[in-house]
């Protein structure tokens, strides 16, 4: 399904692709999700994820590698603190500085979690041959990116 509005044709091209974009965003992303616990948001998960490949981040670190406002990343680290996943620790310096790190029940989880997505986004993403996947991930970047 295409955009079925009249205007400028450029505009109808950009709407078209737009529209085409999330609906197979959300679409893989619905189905590739099933595996994750229905208790998990996908917020939650990410920080998870971050987390476990990355280790400690402070609050605003992790806020920007998700695309999170502050605001928002501290009610799903409050979730994921009240579910003995992760521990915050101020910085003795400067108190302002929150670094938030995986508890070991918090590692257990992810890493037992992690493959189960990783391998429910290779199904999804099997569709596509290796070459259009890397097609799709430098258009998408480039897309990102964009000003």
């Amino acid at each position: 399904m295409g955009s079925h509005h009249q205007g400028p044709p450029r505009e109808v091209a950009a709407l078209d692709a737009y529209i085409k974009l999330m609906r197979a965003a959300e679409s893989v992303t619905a189905r590739a999700h099933v595996v994750l616990p229905r208790d998990l948001t996908f917020s939650q998960f990410a920080a998870l994820e971050a987390l476990h490949h990355l280790g400690p981040l402070y609050q605003t670190e992790l806020a920007a590698k998700l695309l999170k406002s502050g605001g928002n990343l501290t009610l799903v680290v409050d979730n994921l603190e009240r579910c003995g996943y992760v521990v915050r620790e101020r910085k003795a310096e400067d108190r302002r500085y929150v670094r938030v790190a995986l508890t070991p029940k918090g590692r257990k989880y992810i890493a037992a979690l992690f493959p189960k997505l990783a391998a429910s986004v290779t199904r999804e993403l099997s569709a596509l041959s290796a070459r259009e996947q890397a097609a799709l991930g430098r258009l998408c970047k480039k897309l990102g990116l964009a000003r």
